[in-house]
């Protein structure tokens, strides 16, 4: 979905290691990292975000590996998962962003395209999120009330 828009062929790369367990060097328990993930939770911090917090601040390189479950999985469990998924509302986000740029600069054809573009990423992630009962049933996106969700 991510290259639909654009001319790029796709990414290749290096796998992780399918290692199970926690590294030896992380000195951090799963109890500690459980704490860490529900205070962060709690404060409204998304879960991308709090993967890259714990990543950075707190040298805990996969939150599966420590906790063995998955961040989505325990947040699930302790009933801390928001009403939208984080992806849709970052792009949500992108949308509002590129609204407000073209009412002060509305002969910007380049950022109207891409407007376009986004907007139909989010219909199509709503209508994806509709079927497996992640977003509220009945959903949909609408621009003048797009800039209220994500405040």
């Amino acid at each position: 979905m991510a290259k639909l828009h654009s001319r790029k062929k796709g990414k290749s790369g290096s796998k992780r290691p399918k290692l199970t367990g926690a590294p030896e060097w992380s000195s951090y328990s799963k109890e500690e990292v459980e704490e860490i993930v529900r205070k962060l939770a709690r404060e409204g911090v998304s879960p991308t975000k709090i993967g890259l917090v714990l990543r950075d601040q707190y040298g805990v390189p996969l939150v599966s590996r420590i906790m063995g479950m998955k961040m989505k999985a325990f947040l699930e469990k302790e009933a801390l998962t928001a009403k939208f998924p984080d992806d849709l509302l970052s792009l949500i986000k992108t949308a509002v962003g590129m609204r407000d740029h073209l009412k002060e600069y509305p002969s910007d054809t380049h950022n109207q395209v891409k407007l376009l573009h986004v907007e139909s990423k989010i219909h199509r992630l709503a209508k994806y999120y509709t079927r497996m009962k992640r977003v509220p049933t009945g959903w949909k996106y609408n621009p003048e009330t797009a800039a209220l969700l994500i405040k």
